[in-house]
């Protein structure tokens, strides 16, 4: 067979090649860290700009994301169902949810008073937050 190429050695490295001392990187770890590729349109306070860390925003007062949780749903439910612990088992505190389930009971619904005032303070009050200390985010 005429002019075909004669087999090469795959072993073999290619003339001009040098082969780089052990422990080389093409690029340091540190320069492919801070010299990504930049966003043609940067994430910030921007009209529709999303932060993946908080996608229902940031509290103001605490900088922290606010929750998945809501506000007002936590407040409707405890005042509704306060006797079951609905608003706290809501915002995922169960212990706390427990706890009024049995004084209200305990108690033939007396104590049905501290699920009515805590619903109140979940509407009305700044610092509610979820299980996951989340504050929880706003109607």
């Amino acid at each position: 067979m005429s002019g075909s190429p004669p087999p090469q050695d795959y072993n073999q490295q290619p003339q001009g090649y040098q082969q780089q001392p052990q422990g080389y990187q093409a690029q340091p770890q540190a320069y492919q860290q801070y010299h990504q590729p930049q966003n043609a349109y940067p994430a910030g306070p921007q009209y529709g700009a999303v932060n993946p860390q908080a996608p229902y925003g940031v509290d103001p007062r605490s900088g922290l994301p606010y929750s998945e949780k809501q506000k007002m749903v936590a407040g409707i439910l405890q005042l509704l169902l306060g006797a079951f612990g609905a608003g706290r088992f809501y915002t995922g505190h169960t212990s706390t949810a427990i706890a009024q389930i049995a004084v209200t009971w305990l108690t033939c619904g007396v104590g049905g008073i501290w699920p009515m005032i805590d619903g109140i303070m979940l509407l009305t009050g700044n610092d509610q937050t979820d299980i996951n200390g989340l504050p929880l985010r706003p109607n």
